[in-house]
């Protein structure tokens, strides 16, 4: 069975959908789906067309053909995008994310009709119009199955398109259980970590605001920041202004199988995210028992219960996540019972099989039935 994987960015840009994403295909690949992705080209000199791990990688200049005035572009990348279709001819088409790449999948849905299957990963931005004519109104209407990474981000869906009730349901992230064992924790000295991409919405420069209260208690304390983005530039900068040069450590882009080791080395991992669904990085800091400062947000607050594996804050607050984080660097002994309870809550409720049986009977479910007619799914 053949399935076209849409993604708005995929390996090697490693964020934490792109982390869902890579993992999800290579499992079900190995139950004898063949996938085909579709990707965007974005800042990194990347080839059209690459094989990962056996998997062939189509990237499209997506963004640059949906600029203003771009018509010519846009007329010419919808043009390949529908004769691959018609040359794959999936039986699947997997919308991993809503993003602005979608309009070329709707444009160029009849080249090649399929089942299409929709993941929901990303809150609906405040104000944002989910309308019959938004992208992500069509792609919702349009899709003949639409999944929520968390209870939250499916219920927001649902009130925005109350049409999907009937085809909808929650699949929730969940990651494979690391190799490594938990290392005791230790805050000394206090490592905290931020892992993902350095976007705007991922509100890393509210942690390194954050953190300049954090050395004035602690002057060993180091944030390490693992990742890269646009916004990386600007958060050096701001370290600099803050006098946290030698605080602040960027990694740069890390591979997921680094990700555990980092985690076992950290006392907490901060979340300080505008926006979210259900992040791939909380869970493994779950698995890797340590507590979590993060906002609440999407479905973090499905992740950690808080004061019980870790501590939620309101969104952009700099110093609400400093008390935070100061609240268990000086009481480390509670810090270590939250990542304890955090560890146990994480291997109960959020199952990698689970996730991957999941989608392949989804996959197998939509792949029997005609897209036109529309069943009433029993999920």
């Amino acid at each position: 069975m053949r399935v076209l994987f849409w993604s708005e960015h995929f390996w090697p840009y490693m964020g934490g959908a792109e982390v869902w994403g890579l993992r999800l295909v290579l499992a079900l690949r190995d139950r004898g789906y063949e996938f085909f992705v579709v990707t965007s080209h974005d800042y990194l000199e990347l080839a059209d067309e690459a094989q990962y791990n056996g998997i062939t990688i189509y990237r499209f200049p997506f963004r640059p053909a949906l600029a203003r005035g771009n018509i010519e572009q846009f007329i010419e990348v919808r043009q390949r995008v529908a004769r691959l279709k018609r040359a794959l001819a999936p039986d699947l088409v997997h919308i991993h994310i809503i993003g602005p790449s979608v309009l070329f999948h709707l444009q160029t849905a009849k080249a090649h009709p399929a089942p299409v299957s929709v993941t929901m990963r990303q809150e609906i931005v405040t104000g944002e119009v989910v309308d019959g004519d938004s992208i992500q109104g069509q792609i919702l209407r349009a899709a003949d199955w639409v999944v929520g990474c968390s209870a939250a981000i499916l219920d927001q869906g649902r009130r925005w398109a109350p049409e999907i009730i009937p085809h909808s349901s929650v699949i929730y992230n969940a990651p494979e259980a690391p190799p490594d064992v938990p290392e005791p924790l230790s805050t000394d000295p206090p490592r905290l970590l931020c892992v993902g991409r350095l976007v705007s919405y991922k509100g890393v420069d509210v942690a390194v605001a954050a953190f300049k209260s954090i050395i004035d208690r602690f002057p060993l304390a180091r944030l390490i920041i693992a990742g890269d983005g646009p916004a990386r530039p600007q958060l050096e900068r701001q370290a600099i202004e803050l006098g946290l040069k030698d605080a602040v450590k960027f990694l740069g882009w890390v591979t997921s199988e680094q990700v555990p080791n980092l985690i076992n080395s950290a006392t907490a991992v901060i979340i300080p995210s505008w926006r979210e669904g259900l992040p791939w990085v909380a869970l493994e800091a779950a698995l890797m028992a340590r507590p979590v400062v993060a906002t609440s947000v999407g479905g973090l607050p499905e992740v950690i219960v808080h004061q019980q594996t870790g501590l939620l804050v309101e969104p952009g607050n700099s110093g609400a996540i400093a008390a935070a984080i100061l609240s268990l660097l000086e009481h480390p002994e509670r810090a270590r019972q939250m990542g304890e309870n955090a560890r146990r809550r994480a291997q109960t409720v959020f199952s990698w099989a689970r996730y991957v049986d999941a989608y392949d009977d989804l996959y197998g479910e939509l792949i029997q039935r005609c897209r036109c007619s529309r069943p009433a799914l029993s999920r």
